[in-house]
């Protein structure tokens, strides 16, 4: 607490909100404790039409049904929240929050993607990619890519200036309740719709209530001890089921993980199931987070990190 500030970046129209949460007694000139990030938090409509309105080529309709299930509902309510929680508790601290504007349906702020990087289709159980297929016109390319480098270039300043503070980042995920594989391509819409069908909605695997992203393919640990010990039995106090890396592990290809291994003593990334933050989970349409639901799931968040910030 107290350390000198280092610039954060600003909020950037169609890229990313930048929030400063300071305590009631923070130091004006304080760095952040806490970075909370949310890199799938382009979550409502508007996000998306507002940047489809703005490309050139051809996407079909299906990409909007796409965009409602894979966007991660209640992640920046949720940050927001924990963050407000953690300066509730501490209020000598300062947290900020980081909320990408950029559906990941045309291109993915939480993967390494490279300036010539070529739209990319992916198999079922792959990672999805960072360019989505459908993006083909060139100029959409550009400015996707040039977006995609504004919102990179604030976390990192966010988590420079985190760091400086001797600060804890916290990646914050949200997911669809069960594990649907298909592949990603110009038919994901007629893909997802037939998963979602009430007669094989079922078939799919139900994921955890929280999952802790603490690990890679590889087994190294990439994640401070002290808040995941202090996360499980918080978020299982409060009612979730919590598992670590049941889902998927902490993968090369995710910004999350680039950060990870910078300090691995200070991050946290963690997925919640978005089912247990909305009022009720209906695909293809825009969902609401329930600031009850929200605040329950928030509590533990912000004690992992206090727990973070303790060691």
């Amino acid at each position: 607490m107290g350390v000198p500030y280092k610039a954060l970046p600003a909020s950037v129209a169609g890229v990313c909100e930048v929030e400063v949460v300071r305590g009631a007694a923070a130091a004006p000139e304080a760095g952040p404790d806490a970075l909370f990030e949310c890199a799938h938090g382009a979550t409502r409509a508007s996000d998306f039409d507002g940047l489809r309105g703005e490309l050139r080529g051809s996407y079909g309709d299906g990409l909007r049904d796409f965009f409602f299930v894979n966007t991660d509902v209640g992640s920046a309510e949720l940050a927001r929240a924990a963050a407000r929680a953690l300066v509730a508790a501490q209020p000598a601290r300062t947290a900020c929050v980081v909320r990408c504007l950029l559906p990941r349906t045309f291109v993915d702020c939480n993967r390494k993607v490279d300036r010539d990087a070529v739209p990319t289709a992916s198999k079922p159980g792959e990672m999805t990619p960072g360019l989505q297929p459908w993006v083909q016109d060139p100029a959409d390319r550009r400015l996707l890519l040039d977006r995609y480098f504004a919102y990179r270039d604030a976390v990192e300043r966010a988590f420079a200036a985190t760091a400086a503070a001797n600060g804890v980042a916290l990646f914050v995920h949200t997911y669809a309740p069960r594990s649907i594989d298909v592949a990603v391509d110009e038919r994901i819409g007629e893909r997802l719709r037939a998963a979602y069908a009430a007669d094989r909605i079922a078939d799919w695997p139900l994921r955890p209530e929280v999952d802790l992203i603490t690990r890679t393919p590889e087994g190294l640990e990439l994640a401070s001890p002290p808040m995941v010990a202090a996360a499980q039995p918080a978020f299982a106090a409060a009612g979730f089921g919590v598992q670590q890396n049941a889902t998927y592990p902490l993968h090369p290809v995710t910004l999350a993980h680039h950060f990870a291994a910078q300090r691995p003593a200070a991050t946290l990334c963690l997925e919640v199931r978005r089912d247990l933050l909305v009022p009720a989970f209906t695909p293809f349409v825009e969902l609401h987070p329930d600031a009850a639901l929200v605040a329950r799931a928030a509590a533990p968040l912000a004690a992992a990190a206090l727990a973070g910030l303790a060691n």
